[in-house]
């Protein structure tokens, strides 16, 4: 079912529930690992699959696509890396992303329109 080639599961599993990353969407992660692919530059993955526990503690949103495991925050400090990272996205097909000073929010949430943020 999963065959990544830059990830394992427990990289998206939620602080609070161990083994949850097996929650994720299979075609979101397979999209991640071609962007990752695309980029040429790792993927630290600090936010993945999240409890709803999780998801309140961290001040996620209540309909968060963290909960159905459509979504994960990308780590990304420098312009640069930020670029790569953006721009492999795109062309790996996802159309949502949000941007932050520390990291990049991305997801595919099939009920959800497509859309460029900042927080």
């Amino acid at each position: 079912m999963y065959d990544l080639k830059h990830f394992s599961l427990s990289e998206f599993d939620s602080p609070d529930l161990k083994n949850s990353g097996v929650n994720m969407d299979a075609t979101f992660l397979e999209l991640l690992d071609t962007a990752r692919d695309k980029a040429g530059v790792p993927f630290k993955i600090t936010s993945g699959y999240r409890s709803k526990e999780h998801n309140a503690k961290v001040g996620g949103v209540e309909n968060s696509s963290h909960l159905r495991g459509y979504a994960a925050d990308i780590a990304c400090t420098s312009g640069t890396q930020r670029w790569q990272i953006i721009n492999a996205l795109i062309e790996a097909g996802f159309s949502r992303i949000g941007v932050a000073k520390t990291f990049i929010h991305v997801d595919n949430d099939p009920d959800k329109s497509s859309a460029i943020w900042t927080y």
